[in-house]
């Protein structure tokens, strides 16, 4: 970048947040002088509704300054990768003996097609709303989505054996029967009956999944950055697991491992230590300096860890009961993550995966990073749908993704999920739906229409009553008219 161009960086830079701040100070001094005609309180009242939207902005986004340099980290290399993958491909092709291996060559050439695409997708693809560390990372794992949304279509037209099968591919050891591994039990947190040690039963609940519930919670709740709708979400898939467990042995434990261990160690502790970052994250500068402008070493390296930070931070807030379409919009996000966690289980009980398999890991890797992009697309769509007309694109894929997911396990084994509920359990979740539906239909339409009456009949009761007189004016009547009664109104009598 020459000097001239960086200059010019610095300055749009420079601009873009004083432009806040100019909005900031306008929306001050709104009310500093008198209005003296129509126009003037037009434009006051338009100045107060900006005002009121700047001052929302400012305390739902972080203010960003960043000095505008653009050094080779930043640029998009399309030529590079065009160059490194065409003398990839010509080496396979003049220099490489094709192996005469038929499964060789098939599972190698799917590989192939699928890094072609990634690098393409890497360097053409639409940025999202992250950019930090590299928005190439970003744009990676959008392609990962659409390869993985492909991969489950294709097992989704598969019948069941050949699915099953066809994960040998993938790996041997896969396509084999595995039994589920029952957490219930005895459930006694002390056991007398074992001398030996009796809290055998605490011990051995203590397994690889309760530092990944920990774990689980934390980016979730990064993701989510909401107190409130983390701790429902938590709290109703112990619930999905009581009522559950008569289908998949997994889901069976003890109370003790639902609430305690579950709600109030792993999870909770994870949603704390969450809501912990989110608020420094939200306290936290952002001011972004090119790393050959800083003139210490100790400033490089703080730098470079900071680039593995946000760029910038928005505070999400969701507002679930102000409007009916926020309202649905955060009870689709609820379902959506409870039938993304139903379906972890469910697809490694049809699929017969292991729960330690490494694929069952790549998944949960996958959707920690496609996950914060996703909620942000759909805030943002939400939130600001004049400027966010169409859903995000990775938003799209997680929730295709999650129904094709669920699809499959509907296909591979419908008489475990056809197991007939308990009748008690059908009850509850029953109750609970009818309560979501009369709460909804009380609060944006009946309460809207008893607010609206009382307002109208507030302002009418508000407003005096006009007399008419005879010759077609009104006389409003007021104390003084009533003991001495007016100039007009004696005039009246007279004639």
């Amino acid at each position: 970048m020459t000097k001239p161009e960086s200059k010019r960086s610095s300055v749009a830079a420079i601009n873009v947040t004083g432009k806040c701040a100019t909005a900031f100070s306008a929306a001050e001094h709104v009310n500093d002088g008198p209005v003296e005609s129509a126009s003037s309180n037009m434009r006051a009242g338009v100045l107060k509704q900006s005002s009121r939207e700047n001052l929302h902005r400012k305390n739902t986004e972080c203010e960003v300054y960043d000095d505008g340099t653009n050094t080779f980290f930043w640029r998009a290399h399309t030529l590079t990768v065009l160059f490194i993958l065409t003398c990839a491909l010509v080496y396979v092709t003049l220099l490489e003996e094709t192996p005469q291996d038929t499964t060789y060559n098939t599972k190698r050439g799917i590989v192939a097609s699928i890094l072609v695409f990634l690098c393409f997708g890497v360097t053409q693809a639409k940025d999202g709303p992250f950019t930090r560390p590299h928005p190439a990372y970003w744009r990676f794992w959008l392609c990962v989505s659409v390869v993985y949304e492909l991969f489950l279509i294709f097992i989704l037209f598969q019948t069941v054996h050949d699915g099953r099968q066809f994960m040998k591919y993938i790996d041997p050891k896969l396509g084999v029967a595995l039994p589920e591994r029952d957490y219930g039990g005895n459930c006694l947190i002390y056991d007398p009956g074992n001398a030996t040690d009796p809290f055998h039963n605490i011990w051995d609940k203590m397994d690889g999944f309760v530092p990944a519930h920990f774990l689980g919670w934390y980016i979730k709740t990064l993701m989510i950055r909401d107190w409130w709708m983390c701790m429902i979400i938590s709290v109703m898939f112990e619930f999905l697991e009581y009522s559950l467990e008569h289908q998949l042995p997994n889901f069976s434990e003890c109370w003790w491992d639902h609430w305690i261990m579950d709600v109030l160690v792993c999870n909770g502790l994870g949603i704390y230590c969450g809501m912990k970052t989110l608020a420094w994250l939200s306290m936290k500068p952002y001011q972004w300096q090119g790393l050959w402008n800083i003139p210490t070493y100790k400033g490089k390296i703080k730098r470079i860890a900071f680039q593995f930070t946000p760029y910038s931070w928005v505070k999400f807030e969701w507002k679930p009961a102000s409007t009916v379409r926020r309202w649905l919009a955060v009870l689709g996000i609820i379902f959506i993550f409870l039938l993304a966690e139903l379906n972890t289980f469910y697809l490694k009980f049809v699929l017969w995966m292991p729960p330690e398999h490494y694929l069952v890991l790549l998944r949960l890797v996958f959707f920690v990073n496609v996950g914060g992009v996703a909620m942000r697309e759909i805030y943002d769509f939400m939130d600001d749908p004049k400027f966010y007309k169409k859903f995000g694109q990775q938003a799209w894929l997680v929730a295709a993704i999650t129904v094709t997911e669920f699809l499959i396990v509907v296909k591979y084994d419908p008489h475990t999920i056809t197991l007939p509920i308990p009748f008690f359990i059908m009850q509850c979740w029953f109750l609970g739906l009818i309560l979501i539906v009369f709460w909804t239909v009380w609060r944006f339409f009946f309460r809207d229409i008893t607010l609206r009456y009382k307002e109208t009949r507030r302002r009418k009761q508000e407003v005096p009553g006009d007399r008419p007189l005879g010759n077609g004016n009104t006389v409003t009547p007021s104390g003084r008219s009533k003991l001495n009664g007016s100039s007009e109104t004696v005039r009246q009598r007279k004639s």
